[in-house]
């Protein structure tokens, strides 16, 4: 599933043609992805005028002139291409790849005032969109209860020690939890763990003080402010790099990103850590459900 940087690299190739400008036609060729279509889905976007274009963890947030807002999440599969009608092709780049014949996976279509048309692609359908009244936003269930946004201002050693003060459960499943920090996922949090050669069996509490007697416990560890910079660098290098191109990621150009070739553990095992002196080797194990790559000699 892309993560973070993958939707901040979407959401920048979507800007310049989706930002300023009116959806002069919106089209849905299927009553559902993950969940159905709103029955007015259509109407409260046709003729609006983009007037913003964010993000808010894993999720596209389009703002509307009418005051509504189109949420949108790519799911599994799910890839924007910015076509240009007159050719019909995306824009090439250096890591171009090529649009298939088969549009049977082109469900979603935003004929754009700025000559583009924005298509939607989603062979797995767990992508979904949903347009929701901007003031009814905080009552929204899916994005209630979202942390903060780990590259945002409020997020820095004192606040994720904070929310890890006294948490039993491992270091990864702390920071996967969207409660706790958002839009972190699977691949990046094994990264920001090795840079910050932290064990990710480690206990999520040990980046808090503990209290004494007389003394309020909860201040950030040396681990705390050791990763928060770790996560800071890995999520700003993998956005420069145009996210990570596993599986089925593709930025909006049709470009490839590239930061997998940076990974320094994930997908590595059996490798040489990248370490400095570390020279251990990289291995893999279940966590959560999902793989969990790491270096057990210099993360700790």
């Amino acid at each position: 599933m892309p993560e973070l940087p993958e939707v901040e690299t979407v959401r920048r190739g979507l800007q310049p043609v989706m930002e300023g400008a009116k959806i002069l036609k919106a089209e849905a060729r299927r009553p559902d992805l993950r969940f159905p279509f709103q029955p007015d889905f259509v109407a409260r976007l046709q003729g609006q005028v983009v007037t913003g274009l964010g993000r808010r963890a894993k999720y596209l947030m389009a703002d509307l002139a009418s005051g509504d807002v189109l949420l949108m999440h790519l799911g599994m599969s799910g890839s924007f291409r910015v076509i240009k009608p007159d050719t019909n092709e995306s824009a090439p780049g250096e890591f171009h790849y090529p649009k298939g014949k088969d549009s049977a996976h082109d469900h979603v279509l935003f004929r754009m005032s700025s000559g583009a048309d924005v298509v939607f692609n989603d062979p797995r359908r767990f992508g979904y969109m949903k347009v929701i009244a901007r003031n009814a936003l905080d009552e929204e269930p899916l994005l209630r209860g979202l942390g903060p946004e780990p590259l945002g201002n409020e997020f820095d050693a004192a606040m994720l020690a904070r929310a890890c003060a006294g948490k039993t459960t491992s270091l990864k499943a702390a920071l996967l939890d969207q409660r706790v920090v958002a839009g972190l996922g699977n691949i990046y949090v094994c990264e920001a763990l090795h840079r910050s050669h932290l064990s990710p069996r480690r206990i999520a509490a040990t980046l808090a003080t503990k209290g004494r007697k007389g003394v309020a416990g909860g201040e950030p560890t040396d681990h705390a402010k050791r990763l928060v910079g770790a996560i800071h660098t890995v999520l700003n290098d993998a956005i420069k790099a145009g996210g990570s191109s596993l599986r089925d990621h593709r930025q909006t150009s049709g470009e490839l990103g590239y930061f997998q070739h940076s990974f320094k553990v994930y997908d590595r095992e059996g490798e040489k850590c990248t370490t400095p002196g570390c020279g251990g080797t990289v291995k893999r194990f279940t966590q959560n459900g999902r793989s969990t790559f790491w270096c057990p000699k210099c993360q700790k």
